[in-house]
């Protein structure tokens, strides 16, 4: 088993991983299949199904569905042409993507939310067919966004999720249990294995590079975060938050009477400064999902800020531990909140800062192990509920306890000597196992929970 950090960290936009960005993902798939067809087209259609129609409106899938068919991609996404591109489909009711003909497309006809039938494979599933010149259906393709901005066609997800044929690694753990007895064997740990994973697929240098993006995108989006103010769209009217919380941190900073509980303020609003940017449709970085993008680039700032003696240099090492947490979640149980709810979004954030916390600040690999199982474990059974489909309450908060607990997590671990009751793998199997038992209605459909206790208006 093989996850890489850029599978784990993927650059893209707001407000959903798995209902933005892999709707769009899916979209320029179908693309390139269409590219590789023999037919000739001349539409396209496409339904969207379970939770993407659901949450879909507060989510933009349908705006991201529409992008990714006219040929755009989240990493390299640009607002402004964005935004002239939907007013252009709107008004000729077409696409041009690159390498294809203009196909006809009428977003408000022909891509339909069917909340009645559920697709089998996942909770986020979508149809995209294109056309032939009397309307009908040549080409068709089923996609599922299965979290993280990660997507599988219909037959890939068939095909199961160890499907993996890149070449080999020198550490291939697909257990928690694996990685330590790697780790106690080699002598190495848990960012040494992962590095040489990382290299054994690719180049050193190409690696060192993209990390330092990743980050530089995790830290940039905090500043916009702390920086700006304003209504989030959406209808909520929810306030932003980050800046004003932040503005007063730093008017009491060098005073003596600060209380030292003022330290949780801190993480939190690295953390809500993220998410509201992800909430605005701004530039995210999946870690390992949108709705729980803060968690991570918060506890890291945290790290950098506040802990003496810490440096940029330790930056990759957390990413490297943090990913190989959140791999060995995938690929055991999800990350995705339509499938086992926000246990496994900002639960799983949550695991892999404070392993990437612990490691940093001298942990052994069973320490590590330790403070992400400390991690997961008490966010177990946490539903997902966002009121009106929209990645902002109680998402946005959310991240800032997520950072809280993960840091907290970290501490303990670190007070110990690695030994435990409860092992990682155990607290992810019961993770999936949660999931599967959650009721629907609380896994990203807004059917359930807060999200219909809280008045949305």
């Amino acid at each position: 088993m093989f996850l890489s950090v850029f599978d784990m960290f993927k650059v893209g936009i707001g407000p959903s991983s798995s209902h933005t960005m892999g709707p769009m993902v899916a979209a320029a798939r179908f693309l390139d299949m269409m590219r590789a067809s023999p037919f000739e087209f001349s539409g396209l259609r496409g339904s969207l199904h379970g939770s993407l129609a659901f949450t879909g409106v507060g989510h933009a899938t349908d705006r991201a569905t529409i992008l990714g068919l006219a040929g755009f991609v989240p990493d390299t996404y640009d607002h402004e042409r964005a935004e002239a591109a939907l007013a252009g489909i709107s008004e000729t009711h077409s696409v041009t993507p690159e390498g294809l003909p203009t196909l006809q497309f009428d977003p408000k006809a022909d891509l339909v939310f069917d909340y009645e039938n559920n697709l089998p494979g996942h909770a986020n599933g979508m149809v995209l067919m294109a056309t032939d010149a009397q309307g009908d259906v040549i080409l068709r393709q089923v996609y599922y966004s299965i979290g993280g901005g990660f997507v599988l066609t219909e037959e890939e997800l068939a095909q199961g999720k160890a499907t993996d044929e890149g070449a080999p690694v020198p550490f291939p753990f697909k257990s928690a249990v694996e990685m330590l007895d790697m780790a106690k064997t080699s002598g190495k740990s848990i960012a040494e294995m992962k590095r040489a994973n990382e290299i054994a697929r690719g180049c050193a240098d190409s690696f060192a590079k993209g990390t330092a993006r990743l980050w530089q995108v995790m830290n940039d989006c905090i500043e916009r975060g702390l920086t700006t103010d304003g209504i989030l769209p959406g209808g909520l009217n929810v306030r932003r938050r980050a800046k004003g919380i932040y503005d007063a941190l730093m008017a009491e900073r060098g005073m003596n009477l600060n209380a030292p509980h003022t330290i949780n303020d801190w993480m939190s609003v690295y953390a809500m400064a993220v998410n509201e940017e992800n909430a605005a449709g701004g530039q995210v970085v999946t870690a390992p999902t949108n709705g729980a993008a803060g968690v991570l680039p918060a506890v890291m700032r945290y790290y950098l800020d506040h802990v003496p003696g810490a440096s940029e240099n330790h930056i990759e090492d957390f990413m490297l531990t943090a990913a190989a947490i959140g791999g060995l979640v995938k690929y055991n149980a999800s990350i995705s909140g339509a499938e086992a709810g926000c246990q496994a979004e900002v639960g799983s954030a949550a695991a892999m800062a404070a392993a990437g916390l612990c490691a940093v600040m001298g942990g052994t690999p069973e320490q590590v192990e330790n403070a992400a199982e400390i991690a997961l474990e008490h966010h177990l059974g946490m539903t997902c509920d966002p009121v009106a489909g929209l990645v902002q309450v109680p998402c946005i908060e959310r991240n800032g306890l997520g950072a809280i607990k993960a840091v907290s997590a970290a501490s303990l671990a670190l007070r110990g000597d690695g030994h435990h009751f409860v092992p990682l793998d155990a607290v992810i199997e019961t993770m999936r196992q949660t999931g599967h038992d959650m009721h629907e209605k609380y896994k990203e459909t807004s059917l359930g929970g807060l999200a219909v206790n809280v008045p949305n208006c």
